[in-house]
């Protein structure tokens, strides 16, 4: 059977399952994980690997479970910030900082990403080492790959998985997420093929038992990401009273000379270096929160992880990490709202004519950006925050 006509097999499964014809009925884990292996060996993984490897593993309904558990609310700046940047994970990070200094310094020559961001990430992915996940690798891959949702991702995953270990790396030893990611920063298979580096020196990489090799990949990766070394991954301004907030947007770059021209600050009080790059403003709690000017290494975090408030973390982190004070414009608290209400939002944006994109409860780029638009027909501050007095304001929540 050729990876094609293996994947066709695993789709007809999963067609079949989700039929209403068949409802309740369930893809044969038996025959999906079958074709997994024929998938697998037509990719290149070597025979004995593929059948050692599929021989053993098993379903596990508590990934779909996670797969399927979305969260019922949409959560604030503020709270997420304030969960993942805490004293002690701060003061943590700058004595493993301080611990790892000699080698972090020698990956930062190699591959241009300043120690205090490889240590946040570390933080922020997995408490600095202490949470890697306890689910067996295989077992989180093949049940998803023989779910109905993302089967082609896993099953190409779940065969990178099986190329990992034709590396040498043993099977049993690979334990992660529930998605499978992997190791100290949680690497998918696909990212440890080709970006996981042996920095420890001693001619295996293994992401779960060296730090050094994790930091090395990481670095590895983030420079493949577009990381521009020498360069900070942005920074909080101050804005004048003033600011016209329809400027502010990921979408809405422009050169660091046209922002000192608009009266942005820094938190020191002195205008903004003219320097010969672009930035974009980000308001992620609104006019009343803090600001931030983010550059080109922001969005290659952003590449690492799509979401602004991850982006947006991991750079504070690195900077208290490296020394920094609190933000100087603390995001206020705000009640969290829910899916379904930033759902019905953005069906009301889209009826109106501002392009929110696919309903989904999920406040990206393109739902602020029709908020901004919406706001400023209205003559309101045009910040694109999301809250409850904008959903009221809309007519969207009582």
């Amino acid at each position: 059977m050729t990876g094609t006509a293996a994947i066709r097999r695993i789709a007809a499964l999963l067609t079949l399952a989700a039929a209403p014809a068949a409802a309740g009925a369930q893809v044969d884990f038996e025959q999906c994980v079958a074709a997994l292996r024929a998938t697998a060996e037509e990719r290149g993984v070597t025979p004995q690997t593929a059948e050692t490897v599929t021989a053993r593993v098993r379903q596990l309904p508590r990934v779909i479970e996670s797969d399927r558990n979305q969260p019922e609310f949409v959560d604030t700046f503020a709270s997420y910030l304030n969960r993942r940047v805490t004293a002690a994970r701060v003061e943590t990070g700058r004595e493993l900082l301080r611990r790892h200094r000699s080698q972090l310094d020698s990956i930062a020559r190699e591959f241009g990403v300043a120690p205090q961001y490889l240590v946040a990430f570390w933080g922020l992915e997995t408490s600095y080492g202490r949470v890697l996940g306890d689910v067996p690798v295989f077992d989180s891959l093949a049940t998803l790959a023989c779910d109905t949702r993302r089967a082609g991702y896993f099953t190409t995953e779940f065969v990178n998985a099986l190329h990992i270990v034709d590396r040498g790396v043993d099977a049993s030893s690979m334990i992660g997420s529930w998605a499978g990611a992997m190791g100290h920063t949680q690497f998918m298979p696909s990212v440890y093929l080709e970006h996981a580096v042996d920095g420890d020196g001693d001619g295996d990489v293994d992401l779960w038992s060296s730090v050094e090799d994790a930091f090395a990949s990481a670095a590895s990766f983030l420079r493949s990401l577009g990381w521009r070394p020498g360069w900070r991954w942005g920074r909080e301004v101050l804005l004048p009273e003033d600011f016209d907030y329809y400027a502010a947007g990921r979408d809405r770059p422009r050169p660091l000379e046209e922002w000192r021209q608009l009266g942005v600050m820094t938190t020191a009080g002195r205008p903004i270096e003219p320097a010969d790059e672009e930035a974009a403003l980000l308001l992620p709690s609104g006019s009343d929160g803090p600001a931030f000017l983010v550059y080109a290494n922001f969005h290659a975090i952003m590449r690492w992880n799509r979401s602004e408030f991850f982006a947006l973390t991991v750079g504070h982190l690195a900077d208290r990490i490296a020394g920094a004070g609190p933000l100087h414009t603390p995001p206020p608290n705000a009640p969290r709202l829910t899916r379904e209400h930033v759902k019905a939002l953005q069906v009301k944006l889209n009826e109106l004519g501002y392009d929110a994109g696919e309903p989904d409860g999920i406040v990206g780029s393109a739902t602020r950006s029709a908020v901004r638009a919406w706001q400023r027909s209205q003559g309101l501050a045009a910040d694109g925050y999301v809250d409850a007095d904008l959903l009221r304001g809309m007519n969207v929540l009582d």
